[in-house]
């Protein structure tokens, strides 16, 4: 979800966001002259699917993408980017009016439309799919009033003549959705003060195929459908189908609480669900026990229908999750998740903030600067030599079970990935020496985690057992040498 100018309310809500999300408006059965339809989607990159590396691309421009996946995430293994909503919304400096949508153009202060082609055709020759940030539940907040939107577009309370949308598109409801325990009023009111599409009308229904299947026209090859919560997961299952592909990947952002009616269950019939408890539980664990990550898994989505992440652009403004500002233990608990055999990893690169509603760097009303990751503005976790290591052991084990965990009790644990490769992470003030007992074959292993070509190697013997000295909040992951 995402910040709205009314934000106190989400937080009175007990949601975990302190944003609202703003859908993206659907394009009507065909685009306007001015947003030709591309001819062929791009070349390249094979479906995302579930299990692959996805990296969340927060408020990246779309010429930023298009250079930093051709140098550094196609080679670092990266399968898939997620980029921010691709359609106009309104003006403002604030990250959030992205997720506030004024028409289905794709055309927005991250870039244009010829310049999201070019990212995605640049994106798919280095082998990295798209998945877009999908803004369906809504437009812009009843308290904007009338306005243009950053490519031009005119808009007024229900008057959307860029999609089209009038009064009959949006729900009966015209409050804000206070009570979280009335399953009619979350999914049919305003969540704070953004309009309600009618998501079970046809014809609304039709419009956001429209819009999505233009960008699947476009070459995006997955969505990320942003304030699912909030729609009937029928509704989403009737969009979906009509799609021009509806087997295409997507995963739902659906929070759920304890003791609410709507829960993260319901919609995986329709695709991935981001399972949030994930990431506040591996906060907890890095800022107490590690040895408690044994059992991440337990009494959460399975793991062929959960999307995993350390933090979010919505959790790492509110605290419920670890952040670039945590530093080693933010990097360990990304580590972690690409190690252990648990959902489909999301990592997170956005930008340093003090003020949680803040653009990013350089942000207009209409525009947002290049990312540059040699500025301490960007986090870049990307460019992290041991998240690159991390990425090419996520592959090298896939399909493999849990194997030899072990723990000290307290920060320090290990555990391997059958006979495939081997993990220990030590979130002490210390370095650690242990020897570890796992189910490697005798042999010479490299630690991937080093981001060095000149790392050290280890020697696995007959018994399957090595010694190995993980510095103070580091890292050793073993796969054999050569790899």
């Amino acid at each position: 979800m995402v910040a709205a100018t009314a934000a106190a309310g989400l937080a009175a809500a007990g949601l975990v966001t302190t944003a609202t999300s703003a859908s993206s408006e659907p394009s009507p059965a065909e685009p306007a002259a001015a947003e030709p339809v591309a001819a062929e989607p791009a070349a390249a990159a094979d479906g995302v699917a579930h299990g692959d590396v996805i990296l969340n691309m927060f408020q990246w421009t779309w010429t930023s993408v298009a250079e930093e996946c051709t140098s550094t995430i196609g080679p670092a293994g990266i399968d898939a980017v997620q980029v921010s909503p691709p359609m106009e919304h309104i003006q403002g400096t604030e990250w959030w009016t992205s997720y506030q949508p004024v028409s289905y153009k794709i055309e927005s202060k991250l870039g244009t439309r010829e310049e999201f082609k070019a990212m995605v055709d640049a994106c798919g020759e280095a082998g990295v799919g798209v998945v877009a940030d999908a803004v369906i539940n809504h437009t812009t907040g009843a308290d904007q009033g009338a306005g243009t939107g950053v490519a031009g577009t005119s808009f007024a309370v229900d008057d959307f003549p860029g999609v089209p949308y009038g009064p009959g598109d949006f729900n009966d409801c015209r409050k804000n959705i206070a009570n979280y325990g009335d399953k009619q009023e979350v999914q049919n009111c305003r969540l704070v003060s953004l309009q309600d599409l009618r998501t079970g009308s046809p014809d609304v229904q039709d419009k956001i195929a429209g819009y999505l299947n233009d960008l699947i026209d476009l070459g995006v090859q997955g969505f990320r459908i942003d304030a699912a919560k909030h729609m009937p997961a029928e509704d989403l299952a009737a969009i979906k189908a009509k799609l021009s592909n509806p087997d295409i990947y997507w995963v739902q952002e659906v929070i759920g609480a304890g003791g609410e009616p709507v829960q993260p269950a319901e919609y995986v019939g329709n695709g991935d669900v981001h399972e949030f408890n994930y990431a506040r539980q591996l906060k907890g664990a890095f800022g107490g026990q590690l040895a408690s990550l044994q059992g991440i898994a337990d009494g959460k989505l399975p793991s062929d229908e959960a999307g995993v992440f350390v933090t979010n652009h919505d959790t790492e403004r509110n605290g419920e999750t670890l952040t670039y500002k945590d530093g080693d233990a933010y990097t360990l608990a990304s580590a972690f998740m690409l190690a252990f055999p648990y959902g489909s990893p999301s990592l997170y690169t956005g930008y340093t903030f003090g003020d949680k509603d803040a653009g990013a760097p350089g942000a207009t009303a209409t525009g947002v600067d290049d990312a540059d990751c040699g500025s301490d503005a960007w986090s870049c976790i990307q460019r992290d030599p041991a998240i690159a290591g991390m990425v090419a052991f996520h592959h090298a084990v896939d399909g493999t079970e849990l194997t030899d965990w072990w723990d000290d009790g307290g920060n320090q644990i290990a555990f391997g990935r059958g006979d495939a490769g081997f993990v220990a992470l030590n979130n002490g003030d210390g370095e650690a020496e242990q020897t570890y007992t796992t189910s490697l074959p005798a042999g010479e292993y490299t630690n991937v985690a080093a981001g060095d070509d000149s790392a050290a190697t280890y020697t696995v013997g007959a018994d399957g057992a090595f010694t190995a000295t993980v510095p103070a909040h580091g890292i050793v992951a073993l796969l054999p040498a050569g790899t």
